[in-house]
């Protein structure tokens, strides 16, 4: 025992200065990501001119410091805030549908045998390597075929089945015992039952980690709900925004204060899920 004891001091030793090492690594790189929120903020409390002539910076002069961008944003944003709730219940819609549809798909690879499963699976993978610019021209097309031109349908419904989604959830649920189906079954709970009451409590960790990620692209989505959406009144805060930038005049006060608030949906997002965002994370990509 007494051999052991300046053996693991040693260890202990050791282990600390790269214990604090990765501490101030890991304060740095966070310090980095924060430079651009900061650099916004300070924006937001500069006039639009100032920001054309000076750029976004890390100092703020206080004596030219002012808070008329935000009474702005909430007394003569004009459409600013329609945009948002746009933006706000396609996101909701987006991230709900899309968990569900690509769960149930990811389900059906990971749990069932059928025919030709594996050479779907493949074309699931196939579709991970086609960027979305190759498909944008036809299922414009098809959307104007259908009837779903001008309508959040257009945007919500090609994105229900999410290739990489299905993936990920795959990967996650090929690490289920097959016992529990099983039990499900000798105890009389239908497929649909065994899914939501047995498997999706087993999914929290793979459900937080795609809600980030999915809400994240839906309510930065710009190309999409450009080529579709032609009422104004219809906008998403991406597009919205983009109006304040015109060939008669740029209202960058609006813009900066607005793309400030744009970020808080996002920032709640992930704190909501955050606890399990890095478990589902790593367990989908150990599975296989």
């Amino acid at each position: 025992m007494s051999r052991r004891a300046p053996a693991l001091r040693r260890s202990r030793a050791s282990v600390r200065p790269a214990a604090v090492g990765m501490a101030v690594a890991f304060f740095l790189v966070a310090a980095l990501a924060l430079i651009p929120f900061w650099a916004m903020l300070v924006g937001t409390f500069q006039d639009g001119d100032m920001l054309i002539r000076y750029g976004l910076n890390l100092g703020i002069d206080l004596s030219q410091a002012h808070v008329k961008n935000y009474v702005m944003l909430f007394t003569d944003s004009g459409p600013y805030f329609g945009w948002f709730a746009n933006s706000l219940v396609l996101t909701t819609v987006q991230v709900i549908g899309t968990l569900l549809v690509s769960s149930f798909v990811a389900y059906g690879f990971a749990m069932y045998e059928f025919r030709f499963k594996r050479a779907m699976f493949v074309l699931v993978l196939i579709l991970l390597t086609i960027p979305f610019e190759m498909l944008m021209l036809p299922l414009y097309v098809q959307t104007n075929a259908m009837g779903l031109a001008d309508s959040y349908a257009a945007i919500v419904l090609p994105f229900l089945a999410q290739a990489a989604t299905i993936f990920f959830f795959r990967q996650y649920l090929v690490g289920v015992p097959q016992e529990i189906l099983e039990a499900g079954r000798l105890d009389g709970v239908t497929e649909f039952g065994i899914f939501f009451r047995l498997v999706v409590p087993l999914m929290k960790p793979a459900f937080g980690a795609m809600a980030i990620l999915n809400g994240m692209a839906s309510w930065n989505n710009f190309l999409w709900p450009l080529l579709v959406l032609r009422s104004p009144e219809k906008y998403t805060l991406p597009i919205g925004l983009n109006t304040l930038l015109t060939p008669y005049g740029n209202n960058y006060s609006l813009l900066i204060v607005g793309a400030f608030f744009s970020m808080f949906p996002i920032l709640l997002l992930f704190f909501a899920f955050q606890r399990f965002f890095v478990e589902g994370m790593t367990a989908g990509s150990v599975k296989g």
